[in-house]
């Protein structure tokens, strides 16, 4: 008996329970802020309310976009695509973005760092880096 795959496959169990139960805590902190926008910040009486709104609801798609990853980390068999990093450091980039009203030239960085992550996502795409091998036949077993 091989001691090393019994131990990976335990291992590989106690990682999915894990995670599943990290999907089910940022389900309840969604579930949270969705209660906080509809109970707090739907009427809305300033400015500094609507920008409390932009940010509410850009975590949000943060949050949906970490359990998208980790659901496809569980699927692929514990592999996180590149794809979904870029996704989500996009994603709070563009957050940041929309928050920040300090000064131009963060705001700049802020928008050239998006198109580098945007142009890394475009350069992997071409060279196919995201699309796995067909599997063979005997593969499939």
């Amino acid at each position: 008996m091989d001691y090393f795959k019994v131990f990976k496959k335990y291992v590989s169990l106690l990682v999915d329970i894990m995670l599943g139960f990290l999907v089910l805590l940022i389900l309840v902190v969604m579930a949270e802020a969705i209660y906080n926008i509809v109970m707090h910040m739907i009427p809305l009486h300033s400015m500094s309310s609507l920008s409390d709104l932009v940010e509410e609801v850009a975590t949000l798609f943060i949050l949906l976009e970490i359990i998208l990853m980790l659901l496809r980390y569980v699927e692929e068999g514990h592999h996180i695509p590149v794809r979904y990093l870029i996704l989500i450091s996009i994603t709070a980039i563009l957050r940041e973005l929309l928050l920040a009203h300090d000064s131009g030239l963060q705001a700049m960085f802020l928008a050239l760092a998006i198109l580098v992550l945007v142009l890394v996502l475009f350069i992997l795409e071409k060279v196919k880096a995201f699309h796995m091998a067909p599997k063979k036949k005997s593969d499939k077993i």
